[in-house]
């Protein structure tokens, strides 16, 4: 008996399935729709309208909040260190504005996003400069981000009298660390770093943002803690920073620890 053999063709590309090309064809769309959404959002009048929407909000939460028994005399603590660098972390910045002392300048660092342009409308209505750059990592931004230029200036600024509004963590870094940046200013300008905590008892929090970031929300209660001030040495070494950067890491922490157990006794 013969036996003849054909001709085996190799395999082809595999064909993607139905399935798999609606996915395919969603996840294109919703990146389209986040780029169109990014590119509004740089838009001028939309920033304006954001950061005037905010502002009138957060002014609202604010007459709303009852202080919790506790919380720290912010007023008299800002105005014996003045000018100081207040310490906050990422997450929390919204609230930063609720204890400022209106009496005095206060200058507040943002990065470059489009959202920055969002928050700088809502934080220079309420009275607070704003000076642009990333101020956590000091290496890595002198080239990406001028965050050499921005510590530049917040050193100036302190020098001048202005208090300086600082996020302590590393935008897309570790959240609730604290970056050689902060320490680094203090270093500079011999003024002390202000740790501190915000917190209020009816808050929503945005779970997929790498910070959770911390919306408050009306008709609640306010905590507000500021630790002991944290001086960095002007011939501070590697090692000392660290240990600066460490113990801010530390100090800001306990804050929010002693401004979430006021929180818990008034029952709210």
């Amino acid at each position: 008996m013969m036996m003849t053999t054909g001709h085996v063709a190799p395999p082809g590309p595999a064909r993607e399935s139905l399935p798999e090309k609606r996915r395919s064809r969603r996840s294109a769309l919703a990146r389209r729709i986040k780029r169109l959404g990014q590119r509004i959002l740089r838009r001028p009048p939309v920033t304006k309208a954001a950061g005037w929407l905010i502002h009138g909000a957060l002014r609202f939460v604010r007459r709303t909040q009852d202080l919790a028994p506790g919380t720290s005399d912010w007023s008299d603590v800002l105005t014996r260190e003045h000018p100081a660098i207040v310490a906050l972390w990422h997450g929390q910045h919204l609230l930063a504005p609720f204890f400022r002392p209106e009496s005095l300048p206060y200058v507040a660092l943002l990065s470059r996003n489009a959202d920055a342009e969002i928050n700088a409308g809502v934080v220079e209505r309420f009275g607070i400069d704003t000076v642009r750059g990333s101020g956590g990592r000091v290496r890595h931004t002198v080239s990406q981000k001028g965050g050499a230029r921005a510590l530049i200036v917040l050193r100036r600024k302190l020098a001048e009298g202005s208090g300086v509004c600082m996020i302590a963590d590393v935008p897309k870094g570790t959240p609730r660390e604290a970056g050689l940046g902060i320490v680094t200013l203090a270093r500079l300008s011999g003024r002390p770093i202000i740790p501190a905590a915000a917190v209020t008892s009816r808050r929503y929090v945005v779970a997929k943002s790498w910070d959770k970031t911390t919306v408050p929300l009306p008709f609640g209660a306010l905590a507000v803690v500021l630790g002991a001030p944290i001086h960095v040495p002007a011939g501070a070494d590697a090692e000392a920073m660290e240990e600066a950067r460490r113990a801010v890491t530390l100090a800001i922490e306990a804050a929010n620890a002693k401004a979430l157990a006021l929180l818990a006794e008034t029952g709210r």
